[in-house]
């Protein structure tokens, strides 16, 4: 990305990306690219969207965009802005004029947190025509064949205020991501950490009883992604307790009853 352009992350993934499909979102997806569908994730914070969007680029040979989306995000941060850089006064892609122009993979992540009248900018880019207009130099970018446009959010936090309209969202494959079976998390935890078997069989024990307490004073569970977090820690050297006292319980809530709760829980399986 040139220099001046909004933050991004751009990726082009040449070591594949560990990922344990929980079902047919693999074929899902690859089915969708070839035809030219964008997609739509749909899934709670940390169960494996992100890690999936990776594994998908790496297996299709492309570059990824990612750009986390947030209120303040405006058209122009996406699409591209005018910069005065030496004296002189030269147009700057933004992420998602980027990755059309290279044929990639853009991934809006947490699109419901941008504002409205930004998120319209890609309904061109997701539907037959495959274009981005570029309002400020009057260019009508196509999209090559290779490009692909990506979007997430959590269900869990959608509000009157914060949710896809229908113009939208009926423009994308819907995939929808939850947190894994227990064997498979526990596989995954595993994996990513090295805690062994049996560590991992107790933290994917203590996430399914801190995601039974979702509504009753806790936002969400523990994800697997805290899970990791905490099975590093504990193969770093840190106990058991105060590792998930500091990787899941304080990441979870600032509540002072709910946090005596969860630690109660680890306590009880540690």
């Amino acid at each position: 990305m040139k220099p001046g352009a909004m933050r991004a992350e751009v990726l082009l993934i040449t070591k594949e990306p560990y990922y344990e499909a929980q079902g047919d979102e693999i074929a899902l997806f690859e089915g969708a690219y070839r035809n030219k569908i964008p997609v739509l994730l749909k899934g709670p914070t940390g169960c494996g969207k992100t890690r999936f969007m990776e594994h998908m680029a790496w297996r299709l040979k492309r570059p990824l965009v990612t750009v986390s989306c947030h209120d303040d995000l405006t058209a122009s941060d996406l699409v591209g802005r005018y910069l005065i850089t030496a004296g002189d006064t030269v147009w700057i892609d933004g992420p998602l004029t980027h990755a059309v122009r290279v044929g990639g993979i853009c991934y809006l992540d947490e699109v419901v947190e941008a504002r409205k009248d930004t998120t319209v900018v890609i309904h061109p880019l997701a539907d037959d025509r495959r274009v981005l207009p570029i309002e400020k130099t009057g260019e009508v970018l196509s999209a090559p064949p290779e490009f692909a446009l990506a979007i997430s959010y959590n269900p869990g936090y959608q509000s009157v205020l914060k949710d896809l309209k229908q113009s939208t969202r009926q423009r994308f494959v819907g995939l929808e991501f939850d947190y894994p079976s227990a064997d498979l998390e526990k596989r995954i935890v595993d994996h990513e950490s090295g805690v062994g078997d049996e560590t991992a069989a107790r933290l994917v024990r203590f996430a399914a009883m801190t995601r039974n307490l979702k509504g009753s004073g806790l936002e969400e569970g523990a994800s697997t992604r805290l899970l990791v977090h905490a099975a590093k820690l504990m193969v770093s050297g840190i106990g058991a307790q105060a590792a998930c006292r500091g990787a899941i319980a304080q990441a979870l809530t600032d509540d002072p009853e709910m946090l005596a709760a969860i630690n109660e829980i680890s306590a009880s399986l540690f």
